[in-house]
């Protein structure tokens, strides 16, 4: 009786809602559908190509397709004051001898006098990113075009950097060091012993995924030495991924992946010189277990600054090694007793796995975010004394670090309202006035990549009810230059939808927590009735979804065809919101997070316009554990859960995130067991989807398995979806997001009818 009633309910909503059945009929009443969104290639977004700063900020470049060549790439140079194009690198001079098409540019750099660029193409994923490729230099006086690393196979060098005299070029080669003599071709090995287990250059997998670490050694000022990290995973556990659809034989796919718990690759920094190949290793303290080497930089040619967090990562040290000497000097030290943060998760912040400390008052000086009253604060710390001064006074938080000049330090803050960003700038002296640079007809989250001079900045800017555009702007009256993208196309398609409308709340629970909510009601919206609730979720650090920023169309789709969608943050989540909201977590992620949720669900349930018999949850990642501890903890409130790649069991993931929130299990195990939801899945009630890519190396499909056992072993009914050979973004292959979406649309609409009673 109780399926019957569901089917005829659906049924109805469909009905009332009258959606078109053809496309062009779909198209012209100005609704939404799955193919429409992912599809039809309706609604493409223009996105900004790299833009490199030169002439310390009077210009810059970018890529840009060629006007002369069909689907080539050339450097376009545009002056910051007036906004003028010009040629900077044609097309026609990219093609190499005995080639008729020029080189495509996937990424690019100059030299630090600009004389030639380095030129990134021809690449292929390591983990998440692109970072292996073949190197061209293109000589900006000869006009001369010159490959790298000729020897090797394509397709296979890493992080080319010139040396600063500009004689040699070094690079990562299958885990060793190699310097190449720009003159003569020569290529002379610098390391011996990289082989997959020994790591030279470059890092492991949870270096990258964890610290953002990619790009392992450092040239100095005078390009005599290269500082490099090396990693020895030879200890690190193998898990293995299994590639059953390539060929009729399955193909093993190892990955060196440190589970929580078992100890992270060993870490250690050496010097070496150029001339003689000689390497120093620097005797860091604490050895090379149990501890994290996430950042390193020349302060001078014989000076280095060293980052080391322990273990646990409640403790930062900041060391300088100095070469003549052979001295290594602690000049700072941070402790927590939850975690440090290093770099510090946000919504605005292209920071990430940029863990270098910006230095400042002639290079004598670091600035550091660190959150020891309570808010997340930006000190100047003297390298020769130790000395620390607070640059950004005031009870609100910085949300990250945008750029400085000799005089002032540029970051982004939003004091007022958690769900935005704007741009701030205060004197890097201490006790100077705080200024908003931000105008306020941008609403919304705001990003900006700042010119070396701080006079001119590439603006991003979204909000709520606007798609993301990019323009050039004069600081500090933020004068629009030159709009960069201005998404027309889009605005223009997306003028044609029936939109829905879109707003914040606060709601406070019955415990007090009072939590941002961001909110889009179903066409035509009638108080009076009572309609379904989609909460979608993140609710761990590193994510804050109730932003006020662009919504994605399938939200849309969804509140047209009569859902209520809501985003909420709970206590956890990358919040400005002070250190108190954001660290209260630590050891209970999984706990407090899902009770913020659940709490602040019931007080909308109480909404006369929700009905509370049709209340889903979906989520993706840490979103997806989520869901499964909503769905397993609070089966009461919610009935219907869609969990994409979801960790089911806190003992499987990577070691340096969950340690870090979560402390060491051979401690506190019962953290970890009270926080996973594999561990309350005997209680789950409601329909639940389970979606996971069998390729995931983040978090892996076992994750996924370990659930479904325990779902059986309960007498659970639900439902699993694989997605053979997917990564953790579940994209790769023909018509994959498609069919995710179908399925989660269709999923949602089986077991929670849209529309209103």
């Amino acid at each position: 009786m109780k399926k019957l009633k569901l089917i005829l309910l659906t049924l109805i909503s469909i009905l009332c809602l009258s959606i078109p059945s053809n496309a062009q009929e779909i198209r012209d009443s100005g609704m939404l559908s799955i193919d429409r969104i992912f599809n039809s290639n309706e609604f493409r977004q223009d996105s900004q190509r790299p833009v490199k700063w030169i002439k310390n900020g009077k210009a810059y470049l970018t890529i840009e397709k060629s006007s002369n060549i069909e689907n080539a790439d050339e450097l376009i140079r545009y002056e910051s004051r007036s906004g003028e194009k010009s040629l900077f690198v044609p097309a026609e001079n990219l093609i190499p001898e005995g080639s008729d098409k020029p080189v495509p540019i996937e990424d690019f750099s100059l030299i630090k006098d600009e004389s030639k660029v380095l030129i990134f193409t021809n690449s292929s994923r390591v983990w998440r990113s692109n970072t292996k490729g073949d190197y061209w230099v293109y000589d900006l006086t000869d006009k001369s075009m010159k490959q790298l690393g000729t020897k090797f196979p394509p397709s296979s060098l890493m992080f080319a950097k010139f040396s600063a005299d500009k004689d040699f070029v070094a690079y990562v080669h299958d885990f060793n060091l190699y310097k190449e003599n720009f003159g003569t071709g020569e290529v002379s090995q610098l390391t011996f012993d990289g082989n997959g287990d020994i790591i030279n250059g470059t890092f492991d997998w949870v270096y990258e995924e964890e610290f953002g670490c990619r790009d392992g050694f450092r040239w100095n000022q005078d390009g005599s030495r290269i500082a490099f990290w090396q990693l020895d995973a030879s200890e690190i556990g193998t898990f293995y991924m299994i590639n059953n659809t390539d060929s009729i034989y399955s193909k093993i796919l190892p990955v060196q992946y440190p589970k929580v718990g078992y100890e992270p690759s060993t870490c250690k920094v050496g010097v070496i010189r150029r001339d003689t190949k000689e390497i120093k290793w620097i005797p860091v303290p604490g050895g090379e277990k149990e501890n994290y080497i996430p950042a390193i930089q020349w302060i001078n040619k014989d000076l280095l600054l060293i980052q080391q967090l322990n273990r646990k990562q409640n403790e930062l040290n900041i060391y300088t090694w100095d070469i003549p000497s052979g001295e290594l000097r602690n000049i700072y030290t941070e402790t927590e007793n939850t975690w440090v943060d290093l770099s510090y998760p946000d919504i605005t912040s292209s920071q990430w796995g940029k863990n270098d400390l910006i230095l400042t008052d002639g290079r004598s000086a670091f600035l550091r975010m660190t959150e020891g009253d309570g808010w997340r604060h930006v000190y100047k710390i003297n390298i020769e004394t130790g000395e620390k001064e607070l640059i950004t006074p005031g009870n609100f938080d910085v949300a990250s670090v945008s750029g400085t000049t000799q005089k002032r330090l540029f970051f982004m803050a939003s004091p007022r309202n958690s769900t935005r960003r704007y741009l701030y700038s205060v004197s890097i002296k201490p006790k100077g006035d705080t200024v908003r640079i931000t105008p306020e007809e941008y609403k919304g989250v705001n990003t900006y990549k700042l010119s070396p001079d701080g006079k001119f900045a590439i603006h991003t800017h979204t909000s709520v009810n606007s798609p993301r555009t990019v323009r050039l702007v004069a600081l500090p009256k933020h004068k629009t230059i030159q709009t960069l993208i201005d998404n027309k196309d889009f605005i223009d398609k997306i003028a044609g939808i029936k939109f829905p409308e879109i707003s914040f709340f606060k709601v406070t629970t019955e415990e007090g927590i009072e939590m941002d909510g961001r909110m889009i009601k179903p066409l035509n919206f009638d108080p009076e009735k009572k309609y379904p609730v989609l909460f979608h979720v993140y609710g761990e650090p590193w994510g804050q979804v109730a932003q006020d920023a662009w919504t994605g169309l399938w939200n849309i789709m969804l509140a047209q065809q009569g859902y209520i969608i809501i985003d909420m943050d709970n206590r956890g989540t990358p919040c400005l919101k002070g250190s108190t909201w954001r660290k209260c977590i630590y050891r209970k992620i999984g706990v407090i997070n899902s009770r913020d949720q659940a709490m602040a669900a019931k007080e909308v349930i109480k909404w006369p316009f929700v009905d509370a018999n049709r209340i889903a949850v979906w989520g993706w990642s840490g979103g997806g554990s989520m869901t499964l501890n909503l769905m397993f903890r609070y089966p009461e409130i919610y009935k219907t859960g869609m969990a994409v790649a979801a960790v089911s069991n806190q003992l499987v993931y990577d070691n340096v995130y969950q340690e870090r929130y979560m402390g060491l299990p051979q401690e506190n195990m019962e953290d970890f067991i009270e926080g996973s939801p594999i561990t309350y899945a005997k209680n789950l009630k409601g329909n639940l989807l389970v979606v996971h890519g069998t390729a995931d190396d983040n978090v892996h499909y076992q994750s996924a398995e370990l659930l479904i056992n325990e779902l059986i072993k309960q007498n659970k009914q639900f439902q699993i979806m694989p997605y053979p050979n997917r990564s953790h973004g579940i994209y790769e292959g023909r018509n994959t997001r498609r069919h995710l979406y179908t399925l989660l649309t269709n999923y949602l609409k089986m077991h929670i009818p849209p529309g209103a009673e």
